[in-house]
Parts: C-alpha cells; sequence; structure tokens
C-alpha cells in the first residue's frame, strides 16, 4: 500500500525519502520515482516536515517509530508523524504521547479502499488526532492519494472508525457469498441476477467489485484473509471493552478462520463463498 502512496507525493513534486524493512522494496521504489531510500526510520524522518508510516500491526508500527532508529528520534519540533497501518486505537494513543512528548504531532490515520485505492490515488482516510491545525496540514498532503480525508475526533478515534468499516465489510461479504451460492444451488444466472439486484436496494461496492469475481471463484484482489482477521481482531477486543455485542462479526471471524484452515489465508476477503464451495466438495 505504501509503494504507490508514496508515488502519488513524488509525481506531485514532493521531496520524499523512504524507508522500507526490505531495503530491495525501497530501492526499487527509488529507481521508479526518484527521491531516495535511508537505512533507518530515523535517518528516513530527519529534517521531515511529514513522516508517513504504513506498516502491518501494532508490533510493526512500533518498531519503526519508538527507539533509537525509530521515526520519532529522527523528527524535529512541529513536525507530524501520520500512521495508515490498520492498528489497535491503544498503540495510536501510545504513539500519540510519545510523540506529543517530543513537540511532534500524531494523527492516526488509517485507510480504506485497497491495493486498487492506493494505486488510483482514491483511498479513504479515517483520522485521529488531537491537533486539529496539524492534521490540517497534514490532509493538504494526504490529499494526492485520496478521496476523502476526515477527522473524527481525538488520538484512536481513526482506528475506531476503521474497525467499525471492517466490521460492516464482514457482514457484507458473507451475506454476498451466501446469496450468490444460494442463486448457484438454485440454478440461477447469477451475472444476471447481480446485474438485476445491484441497481436496488441490495447494492454495495462489495457487489460491484467483488460478485463477479466470486461467481468465478477468483480471490486474488489485494485485501487478505490474514489481514482481516487482524483487524477483527481489533474489533473484538475493543468490543469486549466498551460493551458492544458483535455476534455476527464474532461468527464471521471464524468462517475466516475456516479459510485460513482450508488454506486460503491469502486469499482476499471474499473468499467466504469458497468457505461454503469447499465445505460442500465444490472448491
Amino acid at each position: 500500500m505504501g509503494y504507490p502512496m508514496a508515488g502519488h507525493l513524488a509525481k506531485a513534486g514532493f521531496d520524499v525519502t523512504v524507508y522500507n524493512r526490505t531495503h530491495a522494496k525501497a530501492q526499487a521504489w527509488v529507481a521508479q520515482y526518484g527521491g531516495r531510500a535511508a537505512p533507518t526510520p530515523r535517518e528516513a524522518a530527519d529534517g521531515a516536515q511529514l513522516v508517513l508510516a504504513c506498516v502491518g500491526n501494532d508490533d510493526d508500527l512500533r518498531s519503526v517509530t519508538l527507539g533509537p532508529d525509530g521515526a520519532l528520534a529522527g523528527m524535529a519540533r512541529g513536525a507530524v508523524l501520520a500512521d495508515h497501518t490498520t492498528a489497535s486505537a491503544d498503540v495510536a494513543r501510545e504513539l500519540s504521547q510519545a510523540a506529543s512528548a517530543q513537540g511532534v504531532a500524531f494523527i492516526d490515520a488509517p485507510v480504506s479502499g485497497g491495493q486498487a485505492g492506493a494505486q488510483n490515488g482514491k483511498l479513504t482516510i479515517m483520522c485521529g488526532s488531537d491537533d486539529a491545525p496539524a492534521f490540517e496540514r497534514a490532509a493538504a498532503v494526504l490529499k494526492h492519494y485520496a478521496v476523502a480525508v476526515t477527522h473524527l475526533g481525538p488520538a484512536g478515534a481513526g482506528q475506531l472508525t476503521k474497525m467499525v468499516n471492517q466490521i460492516c465489510i464482514a457482514g457484507l461479504v458473507q451475506g454476498l457469498a451466501e446469496a450468490i451460492y444460494f442463486g448457484e444451488r438454485a440454478g440461477l444466472d447469477m451475472p444476471r441476477v447481480l446485474e438485476v439486484i445491484g441497481k436496488g436496494a441490495a447494492a454495495s461496492w462489495q457487489m460491484d467489485n467483488r460478485g463477479k469475481t466470486m461467481i468465478q471463484n477468483e480471490y486474488d484482489f489485494g485485501f487478505a484473509v490474514d489481514w482481516m482477521r487482524k483487524d477483527l481482531g481489533f474489533c473484538l477486543d475493543e468490543a469486549k471493552r466498551n460493551g458492544a455485542p458483535l455476534p455476527v462479526t464474532a461468527l464471521v471471524d471464524q468462517y475466516y478462520s475456516d479459510v485460513q484452515a482450508l488454506g486460503g489465508n491469502r486469499f482476499d476477503t471474499s473468499s467466504l463463498i469458497w468457505r461454503l464451495r469447499k465445505l460442500r466438495g465444490e472448491g
């Protein structure tokens, strides 16, 4: 995700320095877009007004932001650190405090739109920050790869909003999987069925973008089941703290566990229908 996002900034004329834990990826980016690659997050962040992170999980995020070689160690007072990782609200608040202690503003800024959204500059970015002016400064840059950049509250609010997003997606994809499988078992022409119902109340982004590929048993579209389970884990953990019942989300999380057990870890999230077919010996 970070590769094309940084590419949009380079194309827009920003002076971009990149760091990747796999240095060859950073070198490939420089070969494609220019700029330079740094050997550590600290050196990449040195002198930058805005530092952007996009990694896998809470521990990955801490590894590139904290410590003597972390990005915060290289950032000057008044700079802004914006994190695009889908992580926990707890780590967002932790990093906000760490950043504030050295005069740096922090924004938790998870994204929605997948790999295609990153490549096309069409991401939706949901942000939490205790520093509204810093958000406005950062948003002017983030808009180069986003269709919407929205401040939703204090640190952690961006991650909580992303949890709402993932809860919605989980239920929608399972409903779509069941509907397509039901229609197939009933002998319907499902491409035509989706074309018809996609013009009514059943319409959704998932139907428009994943319906046909689900029918065709194709699941190579960017957002892997492993990552979705990580995200749903954040949702379920947060729900335990705030008392929100998430019975459907918990059930779909278990269905994704089934997909993993069947070998579909790297399939995209629409593979819930593959699970239904596999369980009936049709996959």
